[in-house]
């Protein structure tokens, strides 16, 4: 009886865990892929696409996957689209850091310095979209596109 016990909480605890693995396997792919999206939209024409991005638009916001871009040479934020982060658009990346003091801002500013298509994977605490402010868990993939930095991260 015991032993079938501890078969089946080890059985669910191994479910458990695949899944969340799973869950962010997923949503590095989907924050991929939108980074991808917004590339090309940027190369298209960089005012439109920076447009769409701040206004959540063309598919550039869904749930809680958005694009951010950033000036590469001034570090100005010039486009993000999650709703509750509005405020930061003007401001320099590199001096943004999360609720713990980690200069997240710099170390996504760093894709500036590399050749453009390569990825800088940044982890840090920010808000989702929505109503709750908390700050969570992120991963951010950021690259160079022409004069900017542009990125799209998921929370796990």
């Amino acid at each position: 009886m015991i032993r079938s016990f501890m078969m089946a909480a080890a059985c669910s605890a191994a479910l458990a865990l695949s899944s969340a693995a799973f869950a962010q396997q997923q949503g590095a792919a989907e924050a991929k892929a939108m980074l991808s999206k917004a590339v090309a939209a940027v190369k298209a024409d960089k005012v439109k696409a920076l447009d769409m991005f701040n206004k959540g638009e063309g598919g550039f916001l869904d749930r809680d996957l958005y694009p951010f871009c950033v000036d590469s040479g001034d570090g100005k934020i010039v486009a993000v689209g999650n709703p509750n982060a509005k405020q930061i658009i003007g401001q320099d990346l590199r001096t943004l850091k999360d609720s713990t003091g980690k200069s997240f801002g710099v170390e996504q500013f760093a894709a500036a310095q590399k050749p453009e298509g390569e990825l800088t994977e940044v982890s840090y605490l920010f808000s989702k979209p929505g109503a709750d402010p908390t700050p969570v868990a992120k991963v951010s993939f950021t690259t160079k596109v022409g004069d900017l930095v542009c990125g799209v991260g998921y929370y796990k």
